[in-house]
This record gives structure tokens, C-alpha cells and sequence, in this order.
């Protein structure tokens, strides 16, 4: 089976305001996740499959969470529950239709004020189509 990534985040997380090795735990993520962005892991477990304590697991994550790349959801007694979950904006799909059909939802659930958005860098140019920008010292 194909999997696609979303790329409102896959194809940008080069320029995003975190870490390298955030980075490269949300790949991990994206790896472990469900199609839709379910993890179906706990932060102990996380940190044993990733060589990490948890507190280092909690350190990768912060940034992840602070972007709303990972939603941390809210238990029935309002506080935070052990589980997460990627953004269905950040998340990877088993093809482009389900992708298509969970940003539709996604986007609704937004505008809704059911889901927070991502907060990505806004640009104030557009970016380049592939790769990394060629950054020269002049």
C-alpha cells in the first residue's frame, strides 16, 4: 500500500522554527502513526523504541505540540490526557482521496472552533516548489 504525507508540513518542516532532532522525531511519529494521525504508542514506549527517557521524548515533542503539528487531547475531566495524535494537517494518509476527504473535515472542524489550526511561519514569499531555498552570504 502507498502512503502519502500531508504536505502542508512534510514538504515545509524544513523552515519551521524547531529543532533538527524535533524534525526528526516527527518523522518518527509520522512512522508510528495510524493513517489519519492516530499514535497508537504511549510516551514510555516512545522513549524506549526512540533510545530517549521520557523527558527527552518530552522535550522533542514540545515544539511539535507548541505548533499544534501533535494534539495532545483533553481527557473527559478536562485535563490532558497521555495520548496524542498528529494534526490531521501534519498526519499521513493511505491515499490521496482519504487525504483529501480528512482536510475537508479538518478544515471544517477549524472553522468551527473544534480543531486548532497549525501555526506554521507565514511567508512572505512563496517558497520554492522543491528543495531548500539557495541561501548565499553576499
Amino acid at each position: 500500500m502507498t502512503e502519502v504525507l500531508s504536505p502542508v508540513v512534510s514538504e515545509r518542516i524544513w523552515a519551521l522554527p524547531i529543532s533538527g532532532s524535533s524534525v526528526k522525531f516527527y518523522n518518527y511519529l509520522l512512522y508510528r502513526s495510524d493513517f489519519g494521525g492516530h499514535l497508537p504508542i504511549k510516551q514510555k514506549d516512545m522513549a524506549r523504541e526512540y533510545s530517549v527517557t521520557p523527558q527527552a521524548v518530552s522535550n522533542l515533542m514540545a515544539p511539535l505540540c507548541d505548533l499544534n503539528i501533535v494534539l495532545r487531547p483533553k481527557n473527559e475531566d478536562g485535563g490532558k490526557g497521555n495520548s496524542y495524535r498528529l494534526h490531521p494537517l501534519a498526519a499521513k494518509y493511505a491515499s490521496p482521496e482519504d487525504m483529501e476527504n480528512s482536510f475537508r473535515q479538518a478544515i471544517a472542524s477549524i472553522k468551527a472552533g473544534d480543531l486548532p489550526n497549525l501555526k506554521l511561519p507565514s511567508y512572505a514569499t512563496v517558497p520554492p516548489a522543491e528543495g531548500r531555498p539557495n541561501l548565499q552570504v553576499a
